[in-house]
Protein backbone atom coordinates (compact mmCIF):
# COMPACT_ATOMS: atom_id res chain seq x y z
CA UNK A 1 0.00 0.00 0.00
CA UNK A 2 2.87 2.39 0.61
CA UNK A 3 4.56 1.82 -2.67
CA UNK A 4 1.07 2.73 -4.26
CA UNK A 5 0.49 5.26 -2.20
CA UNK A 6 4.06 6.94 -3.24
CA UNK A 7 3.42 6.33 -6.75
CA UNK A 8 0.37 8.27 -6.34
CA UNK A 9 2.09 10.90 -4.60
CA UNK A 10 5.11 11.47 -7.45
CA UNK A 11 5.31 14.58 -9.01
CA UNK A 12 6.44 12.81 -11.97
CA UNK A 13 3.57 10.80 -11.87
CA UNK A 14 0.93 13.09 -11.23
CA UNK A 15 2.59 15.57 -14.42
CA UNK A 16 2.53 12.69 -16.61
CA UNK A 17 -0.96 11.22 -15.92
CA UNK A 18 -2.76 14.67 -15.80
CA UNK A 19 -0.59 15.31 -19.58
CA UNK A 20 -2.44 12.15 -20.68
CA UNK A 21 -5.81 13.61 -19.71
CA UNK A 22 -4.97 17.11 -21.50
CA UNK A 23 -4.11 15.45 -24.69
CA UNK A 24 -7.15 12.37 -24.53
CA UNK A 25 -9.63 15.59 -24.02
CA UNK A 26 -8.30 17.60 -26.97
CA UNK A 27 -8.40 14.26 -29.44
CA UNK A 28 -11.74 13.95 -28.13
CA UNK A 29 -12.42 17.59 -28.58
CA UNK A 30 -10.86 17.29 -32.29
CA UNK A 31 -12.45 13.93 -32.79
CA UNK A 32 -16.02 15.39 -32.40
CA UNK A 33 -15.58 18.52 -34.00
CA UNK A 34 -14.67 16.41 -37.16
CA UNK A 35 -17.49 14.01 -37.45
CA UNK A 36 -19.92 17.37 -36.75
CA UNK A 37 -18.05 19.14 -40.07
CA UNK A 38 -18.47 15.22 -41.95
CA UNK A 39 -22.19 15.08 -40.73
CA UNK A 40 -22.65 18.67 -41.93
CA UNK A 41 -20.90 17.77 -45.37
CA UNK A 42 -23.22 14.96 -45.85
CA UNK A 43 -26.19 16.50 -45.10
CA UNK A 44 -25.10 19.45 -47.76
CA UNK A 45 -23.99 17.56 -50.34
CA UNK A 46 -24.84 20.06 -52.84
CA UNK A 47 -23.41 23.07 -51.03
CA UNK A 48 -19.76 21.43 -50.24
CA UNK A 49 -19.36 20.04 -53.90
CA UNK A 50 -18.47 23.59 -54.41
CA UNK A 51 -14.33 23.93 -54.62
CA UNK A 52 -14.43 26.87 -52.88
CA UNK A 53 -16.38 25.48 -49.59
CA UNK A 54 -13.95 22.67 -49.45
CA UNK A 55 -11.40 24.75 -49.42
CA UNK A 56 -13.38 26.38 -46.62
CA UNK A 57 -13.87 23.26 -44.66
CA UNK A 58 -10.08 21.83 -44.93
CA UNK A 59 -8.82 25.35 -43.82
CA UNK A 60 -11.21 25.72 -40.93
CA UNK A 61 -10.05 21.96 -39.74
CA UNK A 62 -6.24 22.73 -40.28
CA UNK A 63 -7.49 25.72 -38.01
CA UNK A 64 -8.83 24.27 -35.12
CA UNK A 65 -6.15 21.37 -35.25
CA UNK A 66 -3.08 24.05 -34.83
CA UNK A 67 -4.96 26.00 -32.38
CA UNK A 68 -5.67 22.67 -30.56
CA UNK A 69 -2.42 21.33 -30.68
CA UNK A 70 -0.58 24.68 -29.40
CA UNK A 71 -3.00 24.49 -26.62
CA UNK A 72 -2.56 21.05 -25.62
CA UNK A 73 0.99 22.01 -26.05
CA UNK A 74 1.10 25.05 -23.70
CA UNK A 75 -0.93 23.36 -20.75
CA UNK A 76 1.21 20.75 -20.62
CA UNK A 77 4.87 22.58 -20.56
CA UNK A 78 2.53 24.56 -18.03
CA UNK A 79 2.17 20.70 -16.13
CA UNK A 80 5.67 20.20 -16.22
CA UNK A 81 6.55 23.24 -14.47
CA UNK A 82 7.81 25.41 -17.45
CA UNK A 83 6.46 29.43 -17.38
CA UNK A 84 4.42 29.82 -20.09
CA UNK A 85 4.10 33.40 -19.44
CA UNK A 86 7.58 33.87 -20.23
CA UNK A 87 8.13 31.75 -22.68
CA UNK A 88 4.85 33.65 -25.09
CA UNK A 89 6.50 36.52 -24.02
CA UNK A 90 10.10 35.47 -25.64
CA UNK A 91 7.84 33.98 -28.32
CA UNK A 92 6.08 37.35 -29.37
CA UNK A 93 9.47 39.06 -29.94
CA UNK A 94 10.42 36.31 -32.00
CA UNK A 95 7.11 36.36 -33.79
CA UNK A 96 7.43 40.25 -34.33
CA UNK A 97 10.68 39.54 -36.17
CA UNK A 98 9.61 36.38 -38.58
CA UNK A 99 6.80 38.43 -38.96
CA UNK A 100 9.08 41.34 -40.81
CA UNK A 101 10.79 38.36 -42.46
CA UNK A 102 7.52 36.67 -43.58
CA UNK A 103 5.27 39.50 -44.63
CA UNK A 104 5.35 39.08 -48.35
CA UNK A 105 4.20 35.43 -47.61
CA UNK A 106 1.81 36.08 -45.20
CA UNK A 107 0.31 39.12 -47.84
CA UNK A 108 0.04 35.93 -51.06
CA UNK A 109 -1.87 33.67 -47.84
CA UNK A 110 -4.36 36.75 -47.43
CA UNK A 111 -4.55 37.88 -51.02
CA UNK A 112 -5.26 33.84 -51.86
CA UNK A 113 -8.20 34.20 -49.71
CA UNK A 114 -9.50 36.74 -51.07
CA UNK A 115 -9.46 35.24 -54.78
CA UNK A 116 -11.51 32.39 -53.19
CA UNK A 117 -13.63 34.09 -51.27
CA UNK A 118 -14.69 36.76 -54.01
CA UNK A 119 -14.35 34.69 -56.89
CA UNK A 120 -11.87 37.36 -58.05
CA UNK A 121 -11.25 34.71 -60.86
CA UNK A 122 -11.72 31.05 -61.31
CA UNK A 123 -9.79 28.09 -62.64
CA UNK A 124 -9.67 28.43 -66.73
CA UNK A 125 -10.27 32.00 -66.93
CA UNK A 126 -8.10 33.95 -69.10
CA UNK A 127 -6.44 36.94 -67.22
CA UNK A 128 -3.62 39.62 -67.87
CA UNK A 129 -0.53 40.01 -65.60
CA UNK A 130 1.57 43.03 -67.17
CA UNK A 131 2.61 41.80 -71.15
CA UNK A 132 1.51 38.31 -70.19
CA UNK A 133 -2.09 36.91 -71.24
CA UNK A 134 -2.42 33.17 -70.19
CA UNK A 135 -5.50 30.76 -68.78
CA UNK A 136 -5.37 29.82 -64.92
CA UNK A 137 -4.30 26.19 -64.39
CA UNK A 138 -4.63 26.54 -60.30
CA UNK A 139 -5.28 29.22 -57.62
CA UNK A 140 -3.06 28.10 -54.57
CA UNK A 141 -2.86 30.47 -51.34
CA UNK A 142 0.55 32.05 -52.02
CA UNK A 143 0.40 31.82 -55.96
CA UNK A 144 -1.81 31.86 -59.16
CA UNK A 145 -0.08 29.43 -61.66
CA UNK A 146 -1.53 30.67 -65.62
CA UNK A 147 -0.50 29.09 -69.00
CA UNK A 148 0.91 32.11 -71.20
CA UNK A 149 -1.06 31.83 -74.56
CA UNK A 150 1.80 33.53 -76.34
CA UNK A 151 4.08 30.81 -75.58
CA UNK A 152 2.81 27.98 -73.68
CA UNK A 153 4.99 28.12 -70.64
CA UNK A 154 3.74 28.49 -67.28
CA UNK A 155 3.94 31.14 -65.37
CA UNK A 156 3.54 31.98 -61.51
CA UNK A 157 2.17 34.84 -59.49
CA UNK A 158 1.95 35.78 -56.40
CA UNK A 159 -1.15 36.17 -55.11
CA UNK A 160 -0.40 39.60 -53.71
CA UNK A 161 -0.02 41.23 -57.25
CA UNK A 162 -3.64 40.40 -57.43
CA UNK A 163 -4.54 44.35 -58.16
CA UNK A 164 -2.14 44.07 -61.44
CA UNK A 165 -4.40 41.37 -62.78
CA UNK A 166 -6.86 41.89 -65.37
CA UNK A 167 -9.68 39.13 -65.97
CA UNK A 168 -10.30 39.10 -69.87
CA UNK A 169 -13.98 39.03 -71.52
CA UNK A 170 -13.39 37.69 -74.85
CA UNK A 171 -14.04 40.51 -76.56
CA UNK A 172 -11.58 41.48 -79.68
CA UNK A 173 -12.28 45.25 -81.04
CA UNK A 174 -10.46 45.99 -84.43
CA UNK A 175 -10.12 49.30 -86.09
CA UNK A 176 -10.47 48.74 -89.92
CA UNK A 177 -8.71 51.47 -91.83
CA UNK A 178 -10.75 52.81 -94.79
CA UNK A 179 -9.72 56.09 -97.40
CA UNK A 180 -11.33 59.07 -96.82
CA UNK A 181 -12.67 58.88 -100.56
CA UNK A 182 -14.71 56.12 -99.66
CA UNK A 183 -18.13 57.21 -99.15
CA UNK A 184 -19.66 56.54 -95.83
CA UNK A 185 -22.20 54.22 -97.28
CA UNK A 186 -20.20 52.27 -99.13
CA UNK A 187 -17.76 51.95 -96.49
CA UNK A 188 -20.58 50.92 -93.76
CA UNK A 189 -21.49 48.10 -96.97
CA UNK A 190 -18.42 46.92 -96.82
CA UNK A 191 -18.31 46.51 -93.07
CA UNK A 192 -21.26 44.34 -93.02
CA UNK A 193 -19.74 42.13 -95.81
CA UNK A 194 -16.30 41.75 -93.46
CA UNK A 195 -18.82 41.14 -90.54
CA UNK A 196 -20.50 38.43 -92.51
CA UNK A 197 -17.95 36.61 -93.43
CA UNK A 198 -15.75 36.73 -90.18
CA UNK A 199 -19.27 35.11 -88.49
CA UNK A 200 -18.44 32.29 -90.60
CA UNK A 201 -14.97 31.56 -88.84
CA UNK A 202 -14.66 28.98 -86.41
CA UNK A 203 -14.16 29.49 -82.95
CA UNK A 204 -16.00 33.04 -83.22
CA UNK A 205 -19.21 33.24 -81.28
CA UNK A 206 -20.80 36.61 -82.32
CA UNK A 207 -19.46 39.37 -84.77
CA UNK A 208 -21.00 43.27 -85.02
CA UNK A 209 -19.97 46.35 -86.82
CA UNK A 210 -19.35 49.53 -84.04
CA UNK A 211 -19.65 52.29 -86.79
CA UNK A 212 -16.85 54.85 -87.77
CA UNK A 213 -14.67 55.24 -84.51
CA UNK A 214 -11.93 57.64 -85.56
CA UNK A 215 -10.62 60.42 -88.09
CA UNK A 216 -6.90 59.44 -88.60
CA UNK A 217 -4.51 61.30 -90.60
CA UNK A 218 -4.91 58.81 -93.45
CA UNK A 219 -8.20 57.11 -92.75
CA UNK A 220 -11.35 56.78 -91.19
CA UNK A 221 -11.32 53.41 -89.01
CA UNK A 222 -14.61 51.61 -88.62
CA UNK A 223 -14.85 49.60 -85.54
CA UNK A 224 -16.18 45.98 -85.17
CA UNK A 225 -16.71 43.80 -82.38
CA UNK A 226 -16.57 39.98 -82.22
CA UNK A 227 -16.94 37.65 -79.02
CA UNK A 228 -14.65 34.66 -78.74
CA UNK A 229 -12.85 32.50 -75.94
CA UNK A 230 -10.63 34.36 -73.79
CA UNK A 231 -8.16 31.69 -74.55
CA UNK A 232 -8.44 31.79 -78.20
CA UNK A 233 -8.20 35.60 -78.71
CA UNK A 234 -4.62 35.66 -80.63
CA UNK A 235 -5.46 33.37 -83.47
CA UNK A 236 -9.26 34.48 -83.78
CA UNK A 237 -8.11 37.87 -84.45
CA UNK A 238 -5.56 36.97 -86.92
CA UNK A 239 -8.09 35.23 -88.57
CA UNK A 240 -10.53 37.98 -88.68
CA UNK A 241 -7.80 40.48 -90.05
CA UNK A 242 -6.72 37.94 -92.63
CA UNK A 243 -10.35 38.02 -93.34
CA UNK A 244 -10.88 41.36 -93.44
CA UNK A 245 -8.22 41.99 -95.94
CA UNK A 246 -9.48 39.68 -98.09
CA UNK A 247 -12.70 41.27 -98.37
CA UNK A 248 -11.61 44.59 -98.68
CA UNK A 249 -8.89 42.98 -101.98
CA UNK A 250 -12.37 41.79 -103.73
CA UNK A 251 -13.54 44.79 -103.44
CA UNK A 252 -10.79 46.57 -104.94
CA UNK A 253 -9.75 48.87 -101.83
CA UNK A 254 -6.40 49.38 -100.67
CA UNK A 255 -5.94 49.98 -96.99
CA UNK A 256 -4.46 53.30 -96.56
CA UNK A 257 -1.33 54.39 -95.40
CA UNK A 258 0.74 57.41 -93.65
CA UNK A 259 2.21 59.20 -96.42
CA UNK A 260 4.79 61.83 -96.57
CA UNK A 261 5.33 65.16 -99.03
CA UNK A 262 8.76 66.29 -99.39
CA UNK A 263 9.61 69.32 -100.93
CA UNK A 264 12.43 70.58 -101.84
CA UNK A 265 14.17 73.77 -102.65
CA UNK A 266 16.08 74.87 -105.59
Amino acid sequence: METIEHIINNIWVQRIFWSIIVILASTIIYTVFSRILASREKRNAKIFSNKKNRTFLKMLKSIVRYILIILTSLIVLQIFGVDVSSMLAGVGIIGIIIGFAIQDALKDIIKGLDIISDNYYRVGDVIKFGDITGKVLSIGLKTTKIQDLATMNIVSIANRNIDQVEVTSGAIYINIPLPYELKIAKAESIMKDIITEIKKLPDVREASYLGLTELSASSLDYQMQIQTDPALYRPVRRAALGTAVRVLETHNISIPYTQLDIHTKK
